[in-house]
């Protein structure tokens, strides 16, 4: 039988106190591109929307990065859509130089990479990688990858294994939750989450709770999760992954994100843009998923101290 919620909360609290002490990690997406190649049609970024665009310059990255820098964030996630022409692995590697200038921590949220291109990312100064699987049920991915590079769900699964073996300190792994029922896809999550560790013990593991978001889309997830879904999906992942980074994006509420706070969670955006130049540029481009929890990082930061935690 499935352990209670509130003994799991507890287990979970009193675990991620041991391994990370009172802090919590807030970072913040940079989108660097929302170009791709890709018909997803789940998402904003999907190759059939008619939507504006756009690929930051060096000098747009560099306005973004000082602007995220001035509102106190040392921590960055690069994010572009998949499509090479736009983002190039030359592209890439300049704007990971640039931004070292201004982070402490920066790491990516990009295309697949090979072997070779991962070790690139790595001596450019990238020290972790985000690549979501969307889903490990395989009928499920085809139905809702119907095209492009990222129909090929093996080469979506290696990608990461590859990235631990180039040397990548942290690897982030996830689902997009709501596509297929989420006790099928928390094992298959596992089993991945097992190769990556595999591959090189020494990197970290980090696990996203994406919820479905579209923008601008229909899509209706399938397999909707529920907030207590949720809750036990991340304290069950804690128990499991004692040293594991778990990571709750601005897809959520703010109510639901601060009843995270101290119970397992360990890194949460904050002040989120999804659009390429949103910090600094007044030119929307199309954006990759609604933002629920709209707070400035500031008052992120005000609620964490109010716990007694230490963003």
């Amino acid at each position: 039988p499935e352990m209670d919620l509130e003994r799991l909360a507890r287990a979970s609290s009193l675990l991620t106190l041991r391994r990370f002490g009172r802090t919590i990690t807030l970072y913040a997406p940079l989108y660097l591109s929302n170009a791709c190649i890709n018909p997803c049609v789940y998402c904003g970024f999907s190759s059939r929307r008619a939507i504006e665009r756009a690929t930051l310059s060096p000098d747009a990255i560099e306005l973004e990065a000082r602007s995220l820098r001035e509102r106190g964030f040392s921590h960055v996630l690069l994010v572009t859509g998949e499509d090479r022409r736009a983002a190039s692995v030359e592209y890439l590697e300049a704007a990971i130089g640039l931004c070292r200038r201004y982070f402490a921590h920066v790491s990516i949220e990009v295309y697949p990479l090979s072997h070779a291109e991962y070790v690139r990312m790595v001596e450019a100064g990238a020290a972790a990688l985000t690549l979501y699987q969307e889903t490990y049920d395989r009928q499920v991915y085809a139905r809702v990858h119907p095209g492009g590079p990222k129909a090929d769900y093996d080469a979506r699964r290696r990608a990461p294994v590859e990235a631990a073996r180039a040397g990548m300190r942290g690897v982030g792994l996830g689902f997009l939750l709501g596509l297929a029922p989420w006790r099928e896809e928390m094992l298959g999550l596992y089993e991945h989450a097992l190769d990556v560790q595999n591959a090189n013990w020494q990197t970290r593991l980090a696990f996203s709770f994406p919820r479905l978001r579209p923008a601008g889309s229909d899509f209706e997830p399938p397999h909707p999760v529920s907030d207590a879904d949720l809750a036990r999906m991340i304290f069950s992942l804690r128990l499991m992954f004692p040293d594991a980074e778990l990571v709750l994006s601005t897809r959520e509420s703010a109510r639901l994100r601060d009843g995270f706070i101290g119970l397992g969670v360990t890194r949460m955006s904050a002040g989120s843009v999804t659009t390429p130049g949103g910090y600094r540029l007044t030119a929307q481009a199309g954006g990759q998923f609604e933002v629920h929890d709209t707070r400035s990082p500031a008052e992120m930061a005000a609620v964490i101290a109010g716990r007694g935690l230490d963003p």
